[in-house]
């Protein structure tokens, strides 16, 4: 990889690590106290987070009919996400260790913490969680993906790819035999390497 990319996706790492400060700078301001992996309002916040709660009833009576009539549609890709977690969990359990590649932790990627909120009634929690086991359940398979193709084929498109995985980045460029031959091993043990820092 060219040095300038390195300096570019340093630069990258650094402002994703800024903006992770603003976001627990901007937590620390609405209260929240985050103690192993459990979060906790202090009593205040909780009572002012409930005025904003919409009552179940009242959140029924107020639903759109689009709403209603396309929410069976909408959870019932649930049992493709759940065939798909469970297909990307069996791969990586039964191929990665075969490989060396470092398993991804798969709670790393799903969370579930806005049932914390006073001010969402149980329908909205519901719709929260859905929304978050599909959006980190894309993530998981991201990484899992990614990893997969940094050991078998890490080579560039010839075009641009929208919202690359990380690993991409480093990846020889398109066309680049001598070098896809020359740093191929180099990049398959970065993927052992990721068991380390994840320990």
């Amino acid at each position: 990889m060219s040095p300038k990319i390195n300096e570019l996706l340093e630069r990258i790492r650094h402002i994703e690590d800024e903006i992770e400060h603003e976001l627990q700078r901007r937590r620390a301001e609405l209260n929240a106290d985050f103690e192993d992996k459990r979060i906790r309002f202090e009593q205040e916040v909780l009572e002012q987070q409930r005025r904003f709660k919409t009552g179940l009833l009242k959140y029924l009576l107020g639903a759109r009919l689009r709403n209603v009539i396309t929410a069976p549609v909408i959870y019932a890709v649930f049992f493709p996400l759940l065939l798909t977690d469970i297909a990307v969990t069996l791969y990586q359990l039964i191929c990665f260790p075969l490989y060396g590649i470092a398993r991804v932790r798969r709670r790393d990627y799903l969370v579930f913490d806005r049932a914390h909120l006073g001010y969402l009634n149980i329908i909205e929690k519901i719709n929260c969680a859905y929304c978050s086991y599909g959006n980190g359940l894309a993530a998981y398979i991201r990484e899992v993906l990614g990893r997969t193709e940094q050991f078998w084929c890490p080579i560039k498109h010839s075009r641009r790819v929208m919202q690359a995985h990380p690993y991409y980045g480093g990846f020889v460029d398109f066309g680049d035999a001598e070098g896809y031959r020359r740093e191929l091993k180099a990049l398959r043990e970065e993927l052992a390497k990721l068991g380390d820092e994840n320990e």
